[in-house]
């Protein structure tokens, strides 16, 4: 082959070398130039089409680095065999709009999760990305420290201190990129040889999570303080998952003296630890933020977790761990080996959001955004109807409607779909205590057969009816609405339509 007709257009913002070089590929992986065929000398090519050498010569070696070409010395260039090379399929757009669709089904989402649209402060955010990467040095693109940069770990502490009532030094505080890492790290902290008693309801992703983790688990029922000291005793659990600032999802505050029980419990035996799982504690919209239990703890039985997804983005991924001191040793034996998950780039350009004021600037501005999205959506819950009540209120993202009898969970969950609006059941953040029953019969020593008969023989006494009432309490007729990612607007259509399709 001793020439190439290519249609060059010097006045498009493509490059000539980028023109010819997607020309010859696609005649190539088109079948029109077959494999083995040589192609035009730079020199040759570069005369026809009346441009540099140097152009055909940058054409010719991208195609050589993809392996579409090979250069034969004092040869020339000829046609790869390219059957297998990998092409990149253009029906995933299919996938995109398929995945579009799915979300788009619905008018408007009451989701649990996510944040404000327009919420990140991007401005400021990209203004200190770029200062950072302006006066970057060497080491910011070297592998940094497995806990976190020094730096951000300080500002933490610093913020934790002072907002959170949390006492800790820089060297307790490990980094990494969202909570189900640190719950990994933990695994190899602690071992897996422990049984983890959990809320229910509770945060069912960090149940699972658990759960993959091959830790054996157990689900201790609450009243209005939060998790029940006596049946967590008798669980025979040493792990005790917990969030009290706000429990998720029923959105209660624990009081001091329920506070004061699960120390006392971790307290009593060596090896036993409360996980606090503080993870929107900075929106609260009546009274001052509740200090963490980790600032009443004086026996280092508090393992600490946060997360800046709610406080800026979901998309940062940063979140944090404030191990106790008994168990530094058992980090740097263990844990050390773990590399840092969030690059040194991001870590710095948080720290210094967290430094500059931005920070404590954001969080003012969206507690003020979430205020009156959480007033204005109480205010039309009120107006469903005196058989509605709502509870949960006054912090977090998201309320509790406790629906009317005659209205199940499913029928308002179905009702509301087919009006195009999507709540969540509480149900879905239920967990069965079927599965660890049966482990503790068998622990027990009682075979397949004699548990279920036991369990078939059960009182149906006033005692046990009490108990499935307080069962239905909790995970009956009760619906989550979120409203961070809700406009205005739009909180005020979803909830004209509830009251529609509801009260039918």
């Amino acid at each position: 082959m001793n020439e190439l007709t290519i249609s060059l257009d010097p006045h498009r913002k493509t490059p000539l070398y980028e023109q010819i070089y997607s020309f010859i590929r696609e005649e190539i992986r088109s079948g029109r130039i077959r494999a083995g065929e040589q192609l035009p000398s730079a020199r040759a090519l570069s005369g026809y089409l009346s441009v540099s050498r140097s152009t055909v010569d940058l054409a010719y070696e991208q195609l050589v680095s993809e392996g579409y070409l090979e250069s034969v010395p004092c040869k020339g260039y000829f046609v790869c065999e390219i059957e297998g090379l990998y092409r990149l399929d253009e029906k995933k757009e299919e996938t995109k709009e398929a995945a579009t669709a799915e979300q788009t089904r619905f008018r408007c989402d009451f989701a649990v999760t996510g944040t404000a649209p327009g919420g990140f402060p991007q401005n400021i955010w990209k203004k200190i990305s770029k200062e950072v990467l302006m006066d970057a040095k060497e080491d910011l693109f070297q592998l940094g420290d497995a806990k976190g940069e020094h730096g951000l770990r300080e500002a933490i502490r610093d913020y934790l201190h002072h907002a959170r009532g949390v006492n800790c030094h820089t060297e307790q505080i490990i980094v990494g990129a969202g909570n189900d890492y640190l719950l990994m790290l933990l695994s190899v902290i602690l071992g897996r040889d422990h049984r983890v008693a959990m809320e229910n309801p509770t945060y069912i992703s960090a149940y699972r999570c658990f759960e993959k983790l091959g830790y054996e688990m157990c689900s201790i029922s609450m009243d209005e303080m939060g998790m029940r000291p006596a049946e967590l005793e008798k669980s025979g659990a040493d792990l005790a998952y917990i969030m009290p600032s706000h429990q998720f999802p029923m959105g209660m505050v624990m009081p001091m003296k329920r506070r004061m029980q699960l120390l006392a419990w971790a307290s009593r035996k060596v090896g036993r630890y409360l996980i606090e799982d503080d993870y929107d504690s900075e929106f609260r919209y009546k009274g001052r933020p509740i200090p963490a239990l980790q600032g009443n703890d004086t026996k280092g039985k508090v393992i600490y977790l946060g997360t800046f997804s709610r406080a800026i983005a979901p998309s940062i991924r940063i979140s944090y761990m404030v191990l106790p001191e008994t168990l530094l040793p058992v980090y740097e034996e263990s844990g050390r080996y773990f590399s840092a998950t969030v690059s040194k780039t991001d870590q710095k350009i948080l720290e210094e959001f967290m430094r500059s004021g931005a920070f404590e600037r954001h969080l003012n501005r969206m507690r003020a955004q979430y205020k009156g999205k959480h007033d204005l959506l109480i205010r039309l819950l009120k107006e469903l109807g005196r058989d509605y009540t709502v509870s949960g209120e006054n912090a977090g993202v998201h309320v509790l409607v406790h629906l009317p009898k005659g209205l199940s969970e499913a029928d308002a969950v179905q009702r509301a779909k087919k009006a195009g609006v999507r709540v969540y059941g509480l149900e879905r953040y239920c967990i069965s205590n079927a599965d660890w029953e049966q482990k503790m019969q068998k622990s027990a020593g009682k075979s397949d057969a004699e548990a279920g008969e036991e369990k078939g023989n059960k009182d149906t006494g006033k005692k046990e009816e009490e108990k499935e009432e307080k069962k239905e309490a909790v995970s009956g007729g009760t619906v989550l609405l979120g409203y961070a990612g809700l406009s205005e607007k739009e909180i005020t259509e979803a909830v004209e339509i509830l009251k529609v399709y509801w009260n039918r």
